[in-house]
């Protein structure tokens, strides 16, 4: 097989690939769209194989997905087992994405620093659950004024007025769930004891 007829190959294989990720992610073409600013009709015609896969529609498209841009075209694979997470700053935070895939509920690791702040309360769709990993945070939420430490949780709703940070004293480590569309967590224990 010569060069032009791998590539070709190769593109062809884009479309497919994009729409079983979409597909075993679980998310629809609205929410991709939304996700992305691409048009759901630009985004049905590149899984169908009827628009030809750019750098402009594959990049936006790999962030969504939260896949290296090799998934997408079908670059062989290396054989590297470790995850790269790529921390972001946010807020004077620095923000860990822990999940790959738009939409759903949502994982992140969040550095709080020390610094002390007044607490600006906001509201929007979704459920959040906060887990203290290390250090104490402050959570606002509604009337409600506290400080979580090490392995304690908070879950809520985020139409409510919240907010959280440090308490000032040290940094916090938190590991957020967030589902913007009011997903909850689903806790299952079972009882340790006898009865």
């Amino acid at each position: 097989m010569d060069e032009s007829a791998a590539m070709a190959a190769a593109l062809d294989q884009v479309g497919p690939r994009l729409k079983r990720l979409r597909t075993q992610q679980g998310v629809t073409l609205t929410a991709l769209s939304q996700t992305t600013g691409i048009s759901k009709s630009t985004l049905s015609r590149l899984e169908t194989g009827q628009r030809k896969p750019s750098l402009e529609l594959l990049l936006p498209l790999a962030q969504a997905y939260r896949v290296p841009l090799d998934d997408l075209v079908g670059a062989p694979e290396v054989g590297d087992p470790r995850v790269r997470l790529k921390p972001q700053r946010a807020h004077g935070r620095v923000v860990v994405p822990l999940t790959r895939q738009p939409g759903g509920v949502q994982a992140w690791k969040i550095v709080i620093p020390r610094t002390k702040r007044v607490p600006e309360l906001k509201t929007h769709e979704g459920y959040e659950w906060l887990y203290v990993l290390a250090g104490r945070m402050r959570l606002v939420l509604g009337d409600h004024d506290i400080v979580l430490g090490p392995g304690e949780v908070a879950e809520f709703d985020t139409r409510v007025p919240h907010w959280f940070g440090s308490t000032g004293d040290e940094p916090a480590e938190v590991l957020s769930l967030f589902g913007s569309q009011g997903e909850r967590m689903h806790v299952r224990a079972t009882s340790g004891g006898s009865g």
